[in-house]
C-alpha cells in the first residue's frame, strides 16, 4: 500500500518582499527573499461527506522565530515556537510563547498585534508555496506480533501510522511518522506515543476547517481507538496561562501501522 515517506516530504513557502509585504512578519526582514523548506510532521486528508469535496492539510515541523542571514542575534525576542500548517489555498501559523496572550506586534508595528493563531489565504501571505508529499510503497503490519517484530528489527525502515476518524459530516485520515513506539515481545504489546500531529475540530465548516486545527500527541495500542492529548491553554498562576498538551480525548478510530519498504 502507499504511504508517506516523511523523511522526504516538505512544505516550502517563498516570501519575496520586492513583490509583496509578508502579512505574517514580526520583524524587519534582513533580506528581500527567503524560501523556507520545512519537514512534514503530519498529512491530514478531510472529506466532506455532504458535498463529496476533499481538502489536504500538511503540518510542518516546529521551528523557532528567527532572523535569516544575519551576522548575529538570529533568535527573535520574545521567541516563539512556530508551526506552519498549509493547504493549497489556506494557511495557519501557530506560535507558542513562554506565556499565552503574549502580545507581540506585527512588523511594522503600525499593523497592530499579531494573533498566536494567524490564519489567512496563501495568496495574501506568500509569493508561492509547494507541498511535496512523497508517497512510496509500504507494508501494512497486520498484527501486534508483526508490529513488535518490525519495531525491534534494527534494520527496519521507518514506521508510519494511519489513523482514520469518522465524525458527523467528515471523514478524516491522519498520516504521521511513528517517532516513539513501545514494544514487548514477551506480551506482544505495542503502543505509539508520537506527535505533535493535527487534531481536527469536527464542528467547523469546510471553508474554515483549517482554523479549527489544533496540535496533539496520539497514542494507540490496538486497531480501533486512539487517545489524543491536545494542546490547550492552561492557567498556571493568577492571570497567567500557558499552552500545554493537557486535554485528553479518546476517539473511535481505525489505526494502521505501515513500514516503509
Amino acid at each position: 500500500m502507499q504511504t508517506v515517506d516523511f523523511a522526504r516530504s516538505f512544505l516550502t513557502f517563498r516570501i519575496d518582499y520586492l513583490k509583496k509585504p509578508a502579512e505574517t512578519a514580526s520583524h524587519e526582514p534582513p533580506s528581500s527573499l527567503n524560501n523556507a523548506r520545512i519537514l512534514l510532521e503530519c498529512v491530514c486528508e478531510v472529506e466532506d461527506k455532504q458535498s463529496g469535496t476533499a481538502q489536504t492539510f500538511v503540518m510542518g515541523a516546529s521551528c523557532k522565530t528567527e532572523r535569516v542571514g544575519v551576522a548575529q542575534d538570529i533568535w527573535i525576542e520574545p521567541n516563539a515556537d512556530f508551526v506552519p500548517i498549509l493547504s493549497r489555498d489556506d494557511y495557519l501559523i501557530i506560535k507558542t510563547y513562554d506565556v499565552a496572550n503574549k502580545g507581540v506586534p506585527f512588523y511594522p508595528p503600525s499593523r497592530g498585534m499579531q494573533p498566536e493563531r494567524q490564519a489567512g489565504k496563501v495568496a495574501d501571505a506568500y509569493e508561492s508555496i509547494r507541498l511535496d508529499v512523497q508517497r512510496v510503497e509500504g507494508q501494512l503490519l497486520e498484527s501486534a506480533e508483526e508490529i513488535v517484530e518490525a519495531t525491534l528489527d534494527p534494520s527496519c525502515p521507518p514506521l508510519v501510522a494511519r489513523t482514520a476518524i469518522e465524525s458527523g459530516r467528515y471523514s478524516v485520515v491522519l498520516e504521521y511518522p511513528v517517532k516513539t513506539m513501545n514494544a514487548s515481545e514477551r506480551d506482544l504489546i505495542y503502543q505509539t506515543d508520537t506527535g505533535p500531529i493535527l487534531f481536527p475540530d469536527f464542528q467547523r465548516e469546510p471553508d474554515d476547517f483549517i482554523e479549527g486545527l489544533e496540535l496533539a500527541f496520539a497514542a494507540f495500542n490496538g486497531p480501533d481507538w486512539t487517545e489524543f492529548i491536545v494542546r490547550a491553554q492552561v492557567p498556571v498562576g493568577e492571570g497567567i496561562d500557558v499552552y500545554h498538551y493537557s486535554r485528553p480525548v479518546r476517539l473511535e478510530t481505525r489505526n494502521q501501522v505501515i513500514r516503509l519498504t
